[in-house]
Parts: structure tokens; sequence; C-alpha cells
């Protein structure tokens, strides 16, 4: 019975994170979904772009967007979400900080 109760301890955590809108960043899985995107060229080159490339490591929202998998996948096979990305991006750039 204790291995049910730490279960549901954990399920009403992972419930509690999604309704509080937790902000923690998972650094692996974001890691591992541009290890992903690396292997196309269209991401691979915007990768190579120092521009781009701080963005990916520095910018929070960035760094959210890219620890979805679902946007992930979505980027891995459709043109619509690779340019959305990339409009994303542009925005991002635009909006950082002075000095940056």
């Amino acid at each position: 019975m204790i291995g049910c109760e730490s279960m549901l301890e954990f399920m009403l955590a992972i419930l509690a994170n999604a309704l509080n809108g937790s902000t923690t960043l998972h650094t692996t899985k974001i890691d591992g979904n541009m290890e992903r995107l690396r292997q196309y060229d269209w991401f691979e080159e915007i990768y190579q772009d120092d521009r781009y490339r701080r963005l990916f490591f520095a910018n929070r929202h960035v760094r959210k967007y890219l620890q979805h998998n679902r946007r992930v996948n979505q980027m891995m096979k459709k043109k619509r979400a690779q340019a959305k990305f990339i409009d994303f991006l542009h925005k991002q750039l635009k909006n950082r900080p002075l000095g940056w």
C-alpha cells in the first residue's frame, strides 16, 4: 500500500505543477530535442548562426518552446511548423535586452 500512496503523491505533484503553470525547464529534454532537430539542414543552418545559437541556450522562451516534444515533432515533419518556429526566433531576437 505504501507504493500506491507514493504513486498517488507523484501524480498529484504532476497535476499541481500543470495547474500552477510550472516554470521549470527540463534541460535534458531541451538538449535532446535540439540534437534531434540538428539532423535537419534547415535547423542546422539556424543553429550555426551565432545570434540564434545564443537564443537556444540563453532565452527562456525559446528553451520552453523547444522543451515540447509535440512542437519538435511537428517541426521535423511540417514546413509550416518550421516557418512558425523561425518567425518565433526572429521575434525573440528583436525583443532581446540591450547589450545582449
